[in-house]
């Protein structure tokens, strides 16, 4: 007979909702169940590298469960209890999981497989309203628009989420302060969702063990424009800024957009050197249900990546793509054309970037990302095929496998109740 163990953190989000339902207290229940499957070959040459082997594929199946509501005294409480697992499905179909949920490394198959910690705390927080200042403390998702340094991303299975203190406030016109202290965050992959761990960009001399403390300005002011100021102090690296410009306007020719970002990471190692980035993008909608942009990034040749700190893998960059983030954060220039196209059932995306590596190593990359998502039935599917070169084989930290080409094949279904 199997045996389940329940943490102690989990007991204890069962025993207070309980509590809270004896004492009269409405709370909203929300959630989703995902399934999440990635296949690839590396045109290597046995057929264990093939599309659709068990080998070359990997899988979960999540259902996520959120908990909160108004508990009095202008108080709100948050909660999401997240399970993700793969009902057995690695015995035949993968070998491995895009993500786990207990303190097991992903790399570590058989003993993710074997765990029975597949449940993860991945929020828990307490909200506070006063005038126009909101104050949330404990376990939270950041969005990346106003936290570009350390933000919460949306790729994985389930989101990563952070311990941090975040006070928002309104008082100025047109404009929202945010202040936080980020602590520490799990990670999108790694040791699991329930592992709460440092900070970090990723790469040599990127630990931020100290957490960051952050203050964002977001401004409407300007006609047309939305200008966003983040400055980081991390106490382990150095210190940071990001800035963001998007200006848009209905009365603009074709639905012309233009987006402009820059930022630094500032160590304060002795002889370390500053990582400084900027950005360009320019968006048109020149017939209806079609959009198209064109994006162009620089990063230096600085001592760390541009990276998220709260998981170390994507980048706030315009030329983001889905799996091009290695071949960006560091020492190169990017361009990447971008098309989205509505036929009246979901979207279709497509786009084209290619990266010049200006590192000794000059290992040139391209990527090719077709993508559908649509919903249906009250369930969002996304299907996408990732094609990705590098110059140079053996460049495992540019496409995430040793050979110097990759297709990569991901879908997904999520429904949200």
């Amino acid at each position: 007979m199997k045996k389940t163990l329940i943490s102690l953190a989990t007991a204890s989000l069962i025993a207070s909702t309980a509590m809270a339902a004896d004492k009269g207290i409405d709370l909203d229940v929300s959630g989703q169940a995902v399934i999440y499957y990635e296949t690839h070959t590396d045109n290597a040459a046995t057929d264990a590298d093939d599309l659709f082997h068990k080998d070359a594929s990997a899988a979960n199946v999540g259902v996520q469960l959120n908990i909160g509501g108004d508990i009095g005294n202008g108080f709100t409480l948050g909660s999401q209890l997240s399970y993700i697992g793969t009902v057995g499905i690695e015995k035949n179909v993968v070998s491995g999981v895009k993500q786990v949920g207990g303190q097991v490394p992903v790399t570590a198959l058989n003993a993710a497989y074997n765990s029975t910690d597949e449940l993860a705390l991945t929020k828990i927080f307490i909200a506070k309203q006063i005038a126009n200042t909101t104050l949330k403390i404990g376990r939270q998702e950041l969005p990346k628009s106003l936290s570009p340094l350390a933000f919460t991303e949306g790729w994985n299975v389930f989101k990563n989420t952070f311990d941090a203190i975040v006070a928002i406030n309104s008082d100025l016109p047109d404009t929202t302060l945010v202040g936080a202290w980020v602590g520490t965050s799990n990670s999108t992959v790694g040791t699991g969702l329930s592992a709460m761990t440092d900070l970090n960009i990723g790469g040599p001399n990127a630990a931020v063990a100290k957490g960051a403390y952050m203050l964002t300005a977001a401004n409407k002011s300007l006609p047309m424009t939305a200008l966003t100021a983040s400055i980081y102090e991390l106490p382990s690296i150095g210190s940071a800024y990001w800035l963001d410009v998007q200006v848009a306007d209905k009365s603009l020719p074709l639905g012309l957009t233009v987006g402009i970002q820059a930022g630094s990471i500032m160590p304060a190692a002795s002889g370390a050197n500053d990582t400084t980035a900027m950005g360009i993008k320019v968006g048109v909608k020149p017939m209806n249900g079609l959009a198209l942009s064109l994006a162009y990034s620089s990063v230096d040749d600085g001592a760390v990546g541009i990276k998220n700190t709260g998981t170390g893998i994507k980048t706030p960059l315009f030329t983001q793509m889905v799996y091009n983030q290695n071949a960006i954060a560091l020492d190169n220039d990017t361009i990447v054309a971008k098309a989205v196209y509505k036929p009246g059932i979901g979207k279709i995306v497509a786009q084209y970037g290619m990266t010049t590596d200006n590192s000794a190593a000059a290992n040139d990359y391209t990527e090719l990302d077709l993508l559908y998502i649509v919903k249906a039935g009250g369930v969002k599917y996304f299907g996408g095929l990732m094609m990705v070169d590098a110059d140079k084989a053996g460049a495992s930290n540019i496409i995430g496998s040793p050979a110097d080409t990759d297709t990569k094949l991901r879908v997904w279904a999520r429904y949200s109740f």
